[in-house]
């Protein structure tokens, strides 16, 4: 049976903490280093539903994407609704461990997931990272879909694709327009539309398209937006980083259980339909 640090050890190994940006919080949350580790939840958000989950299940880790203090706090207090987190957490020997901007960045990486996800074959990074010699680490990805489809059926399948969510799949572009080259980036991607359009795709798939950048994108050059919910596009790499540490655990003969959490997080929960036509 390994202890907290093997894991975090294993984890780190296929999403090195020095691949996060300067301005990430990742690494281990809560938890007791030398504590057994018998069962893992591995999910996008830490939040309190995701920690009841956990409980319930009589998880020993939690592995998020999304950190609990991304800029830093004062305290933990059980008066506010993260400090209820980490109380749970450590009232019932449950640690915490977060895998971001590395995890976005690794290869195989969340925007790998994605693409996977809605059948897109990666071809390489969108923003290639300087210190990979192999040219695969970066942020977002580039691929092919194979044989091309219109804009309307990639959305369709996009929508299949990604776990269900309230808010769905918004497009911009022509609905008859071939799809064939496309860009994708799990979670916020509009501040990454001047590497879209040297990329040269037909479409670009990512989340949390604000007015103004996803406005001015579309008059700069025809490539086509789909704007996913955040949680949606992040969530297919919850799959991948439970085989990467099936496979850590195989290779060194450790009986871990693991599980990705089916709850949805995505914030909106409904969505009321307009009569619109294009």
């Amino acid at each position: 049976m390994p202890n907290l640090s093997d894991v975090i050890t294993a984890l780190e190994e296929v999403y090195p903490p020095q691949w996060a940006e300067s301005w990430d919080a990742v690494g281990l949350v809560c938890g007791d280093p030398r504590a057994e580790v018998r069962r893992v939840l591995f999910a996008v958000d830490p939040v309190q539903t995701v920690v009841d989950e956990a409980v319930e299940w009589g998880a020993d880790l939690v592995v998020t994407h999304h950190p609990l203090y991304l800029r830093g706090t004062t305290s933990v207090a059980a008066t506010t609704f993260k400090g209820r987190v980490v109380h749970t957490l450590i009232s019932n020997g449950i640690a915490l461990h977060v895998a971001h901007t590395n995890a976005d960045h690794a290869d195989p990486g969340v925007s790998d997931a994605l693409a996977e996800a809605v059948g897109v074959r990666v071809t390489g990074p969108l923003v290639p990272d300087p210190t990979d010699p192999l040219g695969r680490r970066g942020g977002g990805r580039v691929g092919l879909l194979e044989p091309p489809l219109t804009l309307s059926t990639f959305a369709a399948q996009v929508a299949k694709g990604l776990p269900a969510t309230a808010a769905g799949v918004r497009v911009s572009g022509d609905p008859n327009r071939l799809i064939s080259r496309v860009a994708v980036c799990g979670g916020s991607g509009d501040s990454l539309f001047a590497e879209v359009r040297a990329a040269g795709v037909d479409a670009y798939l990512t989340a949390d398209l604000r007015h103004h950048p996803a406005s001015e994108a579309a008059e700069a050059a025809p490539v086509a937006l789909l704007d996913a919910a955040h949680w949606a596009t992040e969530w297919p790499w919850l799959a991948l980083a439970e085989r990467a540490l099936h496979g850590a655990a195989e290779k060194r003969g450790w009986a871990v259980e693991t599980k990705v959490s089916h709850r949805v997080t995505d914030p909106w929960t409904a969505h009321a339909p307009m009569s619109f036509t294009a």
